[in-house]
């Protein structure tokens, strides 16, 4: 990685970083502020008089929250669901457990990415025949990069151990107007998912993952990213059409470098050629500072 790349989220209609700091970030989701823990915000906040104005707090430690209860502390201006643009796509927000609220802002420069490839490939379609480029999208979540590739043309396969999850990403596919594009919503364990896809003959032109540090499929299985991670590898290239278009791994909270992602992407540089970019992926704060939101490698035929 000698040349490391920064893909950076600038604020838009619906979504800004407006400040972070001290441990926490302040973001404005549609007309919704919420302020939520970053660890990777290590340095101060610039505009500390802003946070007394979220309408979403949470919080980790009932030491230093004002209700004394940890989790969401929320202001009347808050609904269960709310709806918001990012990227060219519709996305469905609510609060939910563990800080998150269904969307990574970071991802947008790497749906951008895949667009595009899908939109000039000269490939031929594989995944049915039907005039599309199959794309397999593992630990899906909430459906951000399966509904940029549906809606650039290619036929998806979400997958992710999630019912809740899953039944999100339908919902943001709905709102997005993507609702009868070529998606299959998958509901298992991404390792016997893909051992399956192998037995089955089919075949993908890009994959994406998003492999979590440790997590449990929908039967309990459970996945380690230091025990499972190449397991998983060796099965994804096997399910590799003859002239693949892409290869996006992405990381977050797992602790390693950029560069151990972009090393299992080096097979497939040798194999096919093309070009692999690895680095970091950040959001610009309204002061101007990036913040550092996990790490990336992806691969492309060019």
């Amino acid at each position: 990685m000698t040349n490391p790349k920064i893909l950076t989220t600038k604020k838009s209609k619906d979504y800004e970083l407006i400040d972070s700091g001290e441990g926490e970030k302040l973001e404005r989701f549609g007309k919704i502020v919420v302020a939520r823990p970053d660890p990777q915000a290590l340095w101060r906040k610039l505009k500390p008089d802003l946070w007394k104005k979220a309408d979403a707090t949470f919080c980790r430690d009932a030491k230093f929250c004002v209700s004394t209860q940890t989790g969401w502390n929320t202001n009347s201006k808050v609904p269960d669901n709310w709806f918001m643009e990012l990227g060219g796509l519709k996305f469905k927000i609510h609060l939910s457990a563990f800080k998150h609220v269904g969307l990574f802002p970071e991802q947008v420069e790497n749906w951008s990415w895949m667009q595009k490839l899908v939109k000039t490939s000269p490939l031929p379609p594989l995944l049915r025949g039907e005039g599309k480029f199959g794309v397999l999208n593992l630990f899906g979540y909430t459906g951000g990069a399966s509904l940029a590739c549906a809606q650039a043309g290619a036929e998806v396969c979400h997958a992710d151990g999630s019912k809740v999850a899953i039944n999100w990403a339908k919902d943001n596919a709905e709102v997005s107007g993507l609702a009868d594009k070529p998606i299959r919503w998958i509901l298992d364990d991404a390792v016997k998912f893909v051992t399956r896809e192998i037995k089955r003959g089919r075949k993908y032109d890009g994959i994406i993952m998003d492999p979590p540090a440790f997590g449990h499929g929908p039967g309990g299985e459970m996945w380690k990213i230091e025990k499972d991670f190449l397991i998983l590898m060796d099965l994804c290239f096997q399910v590799l059409s003859a002239k693949p278009l892409f290869f996006l791994i992405n990381g977050y909270a797992s602790g390693y470098s950029a560069l151990a992602y972009e090393n299992n992407l080096l097979e497939l540089k040798k194999k096919f050629g093309g070009e692999i970019e690895a680095g970091e992926l950040t959001i610009e704060e309204g002061g101007g500072r990036l913040l550092p939101c996990g790490i990336f490698a992806r691969w492309n035929k060019g």
